[in-house]
């Protein structure tokens, strides 16, 4: 992965961001979304869209694990959401994207991700893989002419391992800020 702007995006955590829960949720999705098997064997392309895609993929992941487990898991679900639109927010403007297009870029990515919440919780519910990969493809690799279908059905096999891998993971270790994620890449370390 490249060192780029695009590189170094979504990527300014330390030990100190993790304080909080939802800073802790925050920091392991930005960094599973910034691991390079996506990139590099997965053909997600290392763009910006690209990382937003992965980041908001991880946040609906873990947002869908917290739904229906009391209030506690929905106010943090509800500051997930939130802390991952104002680090989009503070991306841009250290893109250096105008006062007037952050607040556009914003609302776009806003409803964009309210769009990808409902196709892909629509998708997931369905026990086949169609829905899930016709989402993938318009979000995920939506900015490529052509998508690989061996790259696509390695991501949907992957999404499906992430969702179980978060159900599986107790409650209460969500609630005091910790997550993990199964390997991008399935039957790898």
């Amino acid at each position: 992965m490249s060192d780029s702007l695009f590189g170094r995006l979504f990527g300014r955590f330390s030990a100190a961001a993790a304080a909080r829960p939802v800073d802790g949720l925050f920091a392991a999705i930005v960094a599973q979304a910034r691991q390079p098997d996506f990139y590099r064997d997965l053909g997600v392309p290392d763009t910006l869209d690209g990382r937003f895609d992965l980041v908001a993929l991880h946040c609906f992941l873990t947002m869908r694990r917290l739904k229906g487990q009391g209030r506690a898991a929905a106010a943090l679900s509800r500051r997930l959401y939130e802390r991952m639109i104002d680090d989009f927010e503070k991306s841009l403007m250290e893109m250096g994207v105008g006062d007037t297009g952050i607040g556009r870029r914003v609302k776009t990515m806003a409803r964009g991700m309210a769009g990808r919440i409902k196709a892909y919780d629509e998708a997931l519910a369905d026990s086949g893989d169609h829905r899930l990969e016709v989402a993938l493809d318009n979000n995920v690799y939506g900015t490529l002419e052509e998508t690989d279908p061996a790259h696509l059905a390695a991501l949907t096999a992957y999404v499906r391992a992430a969702a179980a891998h978060l159900e599986a993971q107790a409650l209460e270790s969500l609630l005091a800020g910790r997550a993990s994620f199964p390997a991008a890449v399935q039957g790898a370390g």
